[in-house]
């Protein structure tokens, strides 16, 4: 067999893995929402079965990530800008974008993981702060940072060392 032939049966094999029941339906989401709890759980059932958590650390998933995100910018940048919905992409575009963006979340998943972060509480709880640090009725229609806006007021830290605006006036 030549190299090429060789690559190709390995490659052949690998699809025949994919498509048994065995293997496949491990990856398959039930008929339901997939929670981050769910990804956390299959990404280190995934790296326990390949012996891959001697190399998961902080550190390395964290150059991983940031090497998808590169991967997930050159889809694009060159194309200026991209309205939403895609809609001048074709399917194939669409599907590569998928999978970067997969890899990325992945990838994001296992680091919080990895770090024994819960990344939902985590986005949630930054949610509110994001909320208290931009006030809808200041920065509605408004793309300004927040330490911008506070020019309009007071940034002062409160008792959690967060930052919260005070305004002098009303807007």
């Amino acid at each position: 067999m030549t190299g090429r032939e060789v690559e190709i049966a390995g490659a052949e094999k690998v699809a025949t893995q994919l498509e048994s029941k065995k293997s496949w339906s491990a990856f398959m989401p039930p008929e339901k929402e997939v929670t981050l709890k769910d990804l956390g759980r299959k990404m280190a059932d995934f790296a326990a079965d390949r012996e891959w958590d001697q190399f998961h650390s902080p550190r390395n998933l964290l150059l991983a990530l940031v090497g998808e995100v590169g991967e997930l910018s050159e889809i694009f940048q060159w194309k200026g800008e991209v309205p939403r919905g895609l809609c001048d992409w074709n399917d194939a575009e669409k599907e590569h974008l998928g999978e970067e963006l997969s890899d990325v979340l992945l990838y994001l998943v296992r680091l919080a993981d990895v770090c024994n972060v819960n990344l939902g509480e985590s986005a949630l709880r930054k949610l509110q702060k994001n909320a208290v640090k931009y006030p809808v009725e200041l920065c509605k229609g408004n793309s300004k940072k927040y330490r911008e806006l506070a020019k309009k007021g007071t940034v002062r830290r409160n008792m959690n060392n967060t930052e919260n605006i005070v305004f002098h006036e009303r807007l």
